[in-house]
């Protein structure tokens, strides 16, 4: 694991923010199904541009040190936790057990692409 320079810090907190833009434009139109879905695609994109501008500058910082599997696994795993939060606090979905298990295993997984 790196040590906790800027340059291993600035992609976990980018990629933590383009995760919270991108799960709104894939997932935000959900709670507005009653709008045409051409309004839903296009908002959706226009949020997804933000969520750009937080995650291309997150992997050209972090491949100073981290290879290309751990920002796309940390990314994946950032995903995880964000969608959770935004499942059960916008969509005011439940997660159940199982839903925690399949995170668990995945964040496992994620735990031996870290490993040195």
């Amino acid at each position: 694991m790196p040590s906790l320079s800027p340059a291993a810090l600035w992609p976990i907190l980018l990629l933590t923010l383009s995760n919270v833009f991108m799960t709104f434009a894939w997932y935000g139109h959900l709670k507005y199904k009653t709008s045409a879905l051409w309004i839903a695609i296009v908002a959706s994109w226009g949020i997804a541009f933000f969520e750009y501008c937080l995650a291309v500058p997150a992997n050209r910082i972090g491949s100073e040190v981290y290879s290309a599997a751990q920002l796309k696994t940390m990314q994946e795993v950032i995903t995880l936790i964000v969608f959770a939060g935004f499942s059960v606090f916008f969509l005011k979905e439940s997660l159940t057990i199982n839903h925690a298990i399949g995170f668990a295993l995945i964040a496992a997984g994620a735990a031996f692409v870290f490993r040195g």
